[in-house]
């Protein structure tokens, strides 16, 4: 019976890690993102176009481009990798860029009628990337990870009733 209850513990702590790494995932919300670029609304479990945003959304290709360029940085990956303040600050330039880019060149595709779309899209792409990328900062999560596999689980051996009472 102790070897079972010694031997289990490791495993439900394991089973917490993956639960935390199911949970930590940024593709979410750029998915979010995707949808509400669309103008699209999550409503009872299903996402809905919102009459009133048809004029103002962009185009499905234009939010699908846009969401996949948000995509690598918003990964499992890039949460647990240790990126110095120069990295994310070139990546999330770049990034952003290459976002601007996109939309001046395909404004029409992409239904980008004025330079403020320009600008809301950008922003949206930029504060999602630096939140993403600043995420693992401090390594934070892979801390709490590392924690969680490195912890001491060692229970002391049960004591012999009959000789507690030679004990100091």
């Amino acid at each position: 019976m102790y070897e079972q209850e010694h031997n289990s513990v490791p495993l439900v702590i394991q089973n917490e890690r993956a639960d935390l790494l199911d949970k930590l995932q940024p593709a979410r919300v750029v998915e979010d993102i995707r949808r509400k670029l669309l103008g699209q609304e999550l409503q009872n479990g299903k996402w809905v176009t919102l009459e009133y945003m048809r004029e103002r959304a962009i185009s499905e290709v234009g939010a699908w481009e846009i969401s996949l360029l948000m995509l690598p940085a918003s990964s499992q990956n890039v949460a647990m990798t240790k990126l110095d303040s120069t990295q994310i600050k070139n990546r999330l330039i770049n990034i952003a860029r290459t976002a601007q880019k996109m939309c001046l060149r395909n404004w029409k595709e992409y239904n980008i009628t004025g330079v403020d779309k320009l600008w809301f899209v950008h922003e949206i792409v930029f504060t999602n990337t630096l939140a993403s990328l600043n995420q693992p900062e401090g390594e934070g999560i892979r801390k709490l990870l590392g924690i969680m596999g490195s912890a001491d689980f060692t229970q002391p051996e049960p004591e012999n009733p009959g000789m507690s009472v030679f004990r100091k």
